[in-house]
């Protein structure tokens, strides 16, 4: 169990409350898909994802990527217990999606970068540092069902 301070308690709920799930939802997700191409695997019902236009014009894209969000906002509501909140949800993505957990970290680094290009200066190092230890214990959360 991650051991949060007030102060990071509070910096990972400002960051969070900056973060538009509709907007930055499908900028991760379509992030990941054009940098890492090789996680296309994963998304075979998503139909054309193959080229960068494909990617962002997806409509199914822009919705999961808004169901990632939407996940990641129970973590920030009960920080204490996030490994219990995804441990289905990693459940499902190892014995049913057979999701490389490395790509749990790999939509963390695209989240912080989509992030960081919106608030820019609003996440300097120190609330990164903050904002990245938290998206570790999500990373880690998301990879425990894992064997």
């Amino acid at each position: 169990m991650v051991k949060w301070t007030d102060k990071e308690r509070s910096t990972i709920r400002a960051v969070w409350e900056k973060v538009d799930i509709d907007e930055i939802g499908p900028q991760v997700l379509a992030r990941v898909l054009i940098v890492y191409p090789w996680t296309e695997r994963y998304f075979g019902t998503f139909g054309d994802i193959f080229t960068v236009t494909a990617v962002l014009q997806n409509p199914k894209v822009a919705a999961h990527g808004k169901v990632v969000l939407k996940a990641l906002d129970q973590a920030v509501k009960d920080m204490d217990n996030i490994k219990h909140t995804y441990a289905d949800l990693s459940r499902l993505h190892y014995e049913s999606l057979s999701v490389d957990p490395d790509c749990f970290r790999l939509l963390a680094d695209c989240l912080t970068i989509t992030v960081a290009c919106k608030l820019k200066s609003g996440l300097n190092p120190q609330i990164q540092a903050t904002w990245q230890k938290f998206l570790s214990a999500v990373v880690d959360a998301m990879s425990s069902q894992y064997y």
